[in-house]
C-alpha cells in the first residue's frame, strides 16, 4: 500500500473545486444550447477569469472558452469572480473578490505565465496554441479531445517545439466523467443552429460506462469526447 501523501490529496481536492468552477461555466453553456466547454484561470489561488463557449451566439467560431476567459481577464472587467480558500475543509466554499478591483490594476498581462487553466475538455489546437503563446504556468482538463485536440489527442501543440515558447504543462482526468455527461446531455438536444438538425427524440442519455462518483486523477481511463457523440444507447 503507498504512503497517504496529505499534500497532494490536499492538492488533488483544491484542483476538483476548480474544475467543478469551470462545469458550471459549462453548464451555462449548456443551456444557452451552446457545446458545453467550460473553464477558469486561476492566479494565487483565487479566480480572475472564467468563459463558456459562445460560438453560436456570436456566430464566430473562434469563440471558444479558453479565448472567451482570456478576453475577460484582459478586457478589464471587474473581478468579481470568487475564490477558494486557504482552508481545504471549506474547499467547496468560495467568497466573493472585491468589486473595486479591475484585474488589470491588480495584474500585469505577464500574470498568465502564473495562472493555471481548468477546464472542462481538452484545448483545441487553436486554444492549445494560444495558452502556450501567453505561457499559461499549466492546464488541467476533464475529458480528451480526440477530433481536434492540441494536447496530445491530435496534435502535440502543448510540447512540439515551436519559436521561443516553452512547453506547455497539461494534467487530464478531473471531473472527466461530469465532463462527458455535459457533452452528452449537449448531443442529446437537437440543434436548431445546425444546417439540417437531426431528431433525437427517440435518444437515451447512456451513463452505465461512467462511474461518476470517479473524480480523482488517479482514474484515467481514456474516454474522449470523441466518443459522446456515439456513446447512446
Amino acid at each position: 500500500m503507498g504512503v497517504y501523501d496529505e499534500a497532494e490529496a490536499n492538492d488533488r481536492d483544491l484542483h476538483l473545486a476548480f474544475m467543478r468552477k469551470a462545469l458550471e461555466q459549462g453548464e451555462e453553456a449548456l443551456a444557452q444550447s451552446e457545446v458545453p466547454v467550460g473553464c477558469v484561470f486561476v492566479y494565487n489561488g483565487k479566480i480572475i477569469g472564467a468563459g463558456r463557449n459562445r460560438t453560436n451566439e456570436t456566430l464566430n467560431g473562434t469563440r471558444h472558452a479558453e479565448l472567451c476567459a482570456i478576453d475577460d481577464i484582459l478586457g478589464n472587467r471587474t473581478s468579481n469572480f470568487s475564490h477558494v480558500g486557504s482552508d481545504l475543509e471549506g474547499s467547496n466554499s468560495f467568497s466573493e473578490s472585491s468589486p473595486d478591483d479591475t484585474i488589470l490594476a491588480l495584474y500585469p498581462p505577464s500574470m498568465f505565465e502564473h495562472c493555471d487553466l481548468y477546464v472542462t475538455v481538452e484545448p483545441c489546437i487553436m486554444c492549445a496554441s494560444a495558452l502556450r503563446q501567453l505561457r499559461v504556468r499549466k492546464v488541467y482538463f476533464g475529458c480528451w479531445n480526440e477530433r481536434f485536440g492540441g494536447c496530445g489527442s491530435v496534435l502535440n501543440v502543448h510540447a512540439d517545439p515551436v519559436g521561443n515558447d516553452p512547453p506547455l504543462q497539461v494534467e487530464g482526468g478531473y471531473c472527466r466523467e461530469e465532463a462527458i455527461l455535459l457533452l452528452r446531455r449537449f448531443y442529446m438536444k437537437e440543434n436548431s443552429n445546425a444546417p439540417n438538425p437531426k431528431r433525437k427524440a427517440t435518444r437515451v442519455l447512456k451513463t452505465t460506462d461512467l462511474d461518476t462518483s470517479l473524480t480523482s486523477r488517479d482514474d484515467r481511463t481514456r474516454i474522449s469526447s470523441t466518443q459522446v457523440v456515439d456513446s447512446f444507447a
